[in-house]
């Protein structure tokens, strides 16, 4: 047999592997410019290429998810990518993104009695404490607390209405086709939803910032409150502590949803994104790692 039908068959065998992994559906086409995945690239710069990994993707208990190389918005994997689902408190990555664009990232944020007005997990903010909207924003993504959600939301679009007007303008302009948000902390409510690749676009914009980097990426903090008190909040992404090279994004759990995960991480000049949809306590950490390790610990040379 020549050289050439051997390489040939090799690339039968490994897109089998990847249709077979994403549950008989082949993988969603590569994403460019005007795509899903915008490429980031500038006219005249050179060409990145993704590397794709070698073996196939491993089996995961996620109902949804997508791995995408950040450089490129190259789609690397993907399964139920366009289902659409509750995504829970991913979505206070597109939170975070509003925040920043309004600007005054340390504008003060007075608490009003309605921002307290949410469950489960909470600061316990009082009204008419004082905080700026960076150490909000902060404790938003390392703690993922509501009523720190509702008092950006507040305080950015006037009213969570206003706000959740602002995060569809924002998803719309980032190419995210699948989505519809109506609170601002991913909290159940009907007719909000988001896909694996549409969470994969929010994460790639955030990825992007600095700021918000630096925020998913902090495995803990020092919150101080107006009364002199002080509470240590700890990274809700338990991969930020188990994986060397992860670093970021952002949890999310509800009933409704599942056990969900978007997480980034770098290794060898290369960064990707995964997102992780419905899976479930005994797995999401398992869905992720995997993914994380895959798409980069053993690609192949070229792509």
């Amino acid at each position: 047999m020549s050289r050439l039908s051997c390489v040939h068959l090799a690339a039968l065998a490994f897109t089998a592997a990847l249709i077979s992994s994403c549950g008989g559906n082949p993988p969603p086409p590569i994403s460019r410019a005007g795509q899903n995945l915008p490429s980031e690239q500038k006219p005249g710069a050179p060409v990145h290429v993704a590397a794709i990994p070698q073996t196939p993707p491993p089996p995961i208990a996620a109902e949804s998810a997508i791995v995408i190389d950040v450089a490129s918005g190259r789609v690397l994997y993907a399964k139920n990518a366009d289902s659409p689902r509750a995504v829970a408190s991913t979505q206070k990555i597109i939170t975070a993104l509003c925040v920043l664009d309004a600007g005054d990232i340390d504008k003060p944020v007075t608490i009003q009695p309605s921002d307290t007005a949410c469950e489960p997990t909470k600061l316990n903010l009082k009204s008419g404490d004082v905080y700026t909207r960076r150490e909000l924003t902060k404790a938003l993504m390392v703690k993922s607390a509501n009523d720190v959600a509702r008092s950006l939301a507040r305080d950015v679009g006037g009213s969570q209405e206003g706000f959740s007007d602002l995060m569809n303008q924002k998803a719309a302009s980032l190419g995210m086709r699948n989505s519809h948000f109506i609170n601002p902390n991913g909290l159940p409510q009907a007719g909000q939803y988001s896909t694996a690749r549409d969470m994969a676009i929010a994460a790639r914009a955030a990825y992007r910032s600095p700021l918000i980097r630096s925020f998913t990426a902090t495995k803990s903090m020092t919150f101080r409150f107006n009364d002199g008190r002080t509470r240590e909040l700890e990274n809700t992404n338990k991969l930020l502590k188990t994986v060397p090279y992860c670093d970021g994004l952002k949890t999310g759990t509800t009933n409704a949803a599942g056990r969900c995960l978007v997480a980034s991480g770098s290794l060898n000049g290369r960064s990707v994104i995964t997102v992780v949809l419905k899976s479930n306590t005994p797995n999401i950490w398992k869905d992720s790692s995997k993914l994380l390790a895959w798409a980069l610990e053993r690609p192949a040379s070229g792509s």
